[in-house]
């Protein structure tokens, strides 16, 4: 899959919810990402005849917290829902670890090459990261408005997820195979 679709199918979710918030509402908003994400996924399986563990875990808590956001008209519940993604894939990655088992090389493998120890440590602080990102998320959800959530929701997640990735960058280096 090329390098602009792919950012496409990755953002333009994200993005059907923050236009949807602002133009419609939180409902809207909603309903928005919970459909763009399964065209999305539909169109990577599509093209790839795959879809990645991440995007799919998303997809599937987004249209059961979506829907239960949408069937009881409460939006705790697409508000909860970064906490609980965060907390999947640190479990996974922190699970892995205590098994013995580096599983970001699977996801990552084929785009990173390193060692052991690096995986291993990529797969702490990935662990690490995905369980203050559902911390920041509980704790700002509960204590601002929705419009502060949902701007940091789309902007300050993401925001926070380049850095950090940018910061692991000498690690990468550093135990890089190649």
């Amino acid at each position: 899959m090329n390098t602009k679709l792919k950012i496409i199918l990755d953002i333009g979710p994200l993005a059907a919810f923050f236009l949807a918030y602002k133009f419609f509402g939180m409902f809207e908003a909603t309903a928005a990402i919970m459909v763009s994400t399964l065209i999305s996924l539909l169109i990577t399986y599509w093209i790839e005849k795959k879809i990645a563990i991440m995007p799919l875990v998303s997809g599937v808590v987004i249209t059961i917290f979506g829907t239960l956001t949408l069937l009881l008209h409460d939006d705790t519940f697409i508000k909860m829902k970064p906490t609980l993604v965060n907390l999947i894939f640190a479990s996974i990655l922190l699970g892995g670890l205590y098994f013995k088992k580096s599983l970001l090389k699977y996801v990552l493998g084929s785009a990173v090459s390193l060692g052991d120890d690096g995986w291993r440590i990529l797969s702490l602080r990935w662990g690490v990261f995905f369980i203050f990102l559902a911390v920041l998320n509980e704790f700002i959800w509960r204590n601002f408005p929705t419009d502060f959530w949902v701007n940091f929701k789309v902007f300050g997640m993401f925001t926070l997820t380049i850095l950090f990735t940018l910061l692991q960058l000498p690690l990468i280096k550093k135990h890089g195979s190649d």
